[in-house]
């Protein structure tokens, strides 16, 4: 796990990536409904290969983040730059596009079609076909094809789930479909993934299993990582800079050893000492 140092910029970065920049940086960036701000002056670097944590107590606002990351919202104020462009005044299919996928908190996988087609679903950013060659039948479509079994293939082998192409998605058990949708989120092609509680629903082993196996995506794709966990011993574990969210707002950044003894962060989720 490499240490956070800081940036010529606000923010801090693992060691490994300062001289590249960075994947993600939001500067400012906040949504008001109806005149609740729900997020306000969100900042947050992550650098080109770190395992982050975005934390906080219920409803803190931490799906809202990923929803403003992704363009499901459109931020009311700030700024939020990918690889260094702006993603102001994109949807959610051009963000994807150009380098941010997700997993959710409630698994959205097409549950009626096969592990496979799942996956398939989400190499549309790399397999290139026309409508006229699908619909004919033309030599690109069956290259096209070859080439995204053989891919959505070497995708679920790193859950080791290859021999499970075949099966309905929908029939596979709960761990089974929550790593499926990191898999489909992986076939994006993204420069740095999003997970939605990945550990939710697990048990202990699955959740030992899921920290290597996020290492590993992290390591193979050379890809950052940003995730909204409840299981500390995972975020503790794992996470190279974590983001602490309390009504919407950051009341604490830094390294795991720093989160876990710093004040109000122990208040935010315990309440204050002594109180009733």
């Amino acid at each position: 796990m490499s240490k956070l140092v800081p940036l010529p910029s606000p923010g801090m970065v693992p060691e490994r990536d300062v001289d590249k920049t960075p994947v993600l940086e939001t500067r400012r960036l906040g949504i008001t409904f109806g005149g609740l701000k729900a997020v306000e002056d969100f900042n947050l670097t992550i650098g080109r290969t770190e395992i982050a944590g975005l934390i906080g107590p219920n409803g803190a606002g931490k799906t809202t983040v990923f929803n403003l990351l992704t363009k499901v919202y459109q931020p009311t104020h700030g700024t939020i730059l990918l690889d260094g462009r702006d993603t102001a005044g994109m949807n959610t299919v051009q963000v994807n596009k150009a380098g941010i996928a997700r997993t959710f908190q409630n698994i959205r996988l097409f549950s009626a079609l096969s592990v496979e087609d799942n996956v398939k679903i989400g190499l549309h950013n790399e397999i290139k076909c026309s409508m006229w060659e699908d619909i004919f039948r033309l030599p690109r479509h069956w290259k096209s094809e070859k080439v995204a079994h053989e891919r959505a293939l070497e995708l679920l082998s790193i859950f080791h789930m290859e021999d499970m192409a075949a099966a309905q998605a929908g029939s596979l058990p709960y761990g089974a479909q929550r790593r499926l949708e990191i898999v489909r989120a992986l076939a994006t092609n993204p420069s740095i993934l999003l997970l939605d509680e990945p550990a939710a629903g697990m048990n202990p082993s699955e959740t030992a299993e899921l920290m290597e196996n996020i290492r590993k995506i992290r390591d193979t794709f050379q890809i950052a990582i940003l995730l909204i966990e409840h299981d500390m011993n995972l975020v503790m574990g794992i996470c190279e800079g974590i983001c602490v969210l309390n009504y919407g707002r950051v009341i604490a950044k830094g390294e795991p050893e720093q989160i876990k003894n710093d004040p109000t962060v122990i208040e935010a989720y315990l309440g204050k000492r002594g109180a009733k």
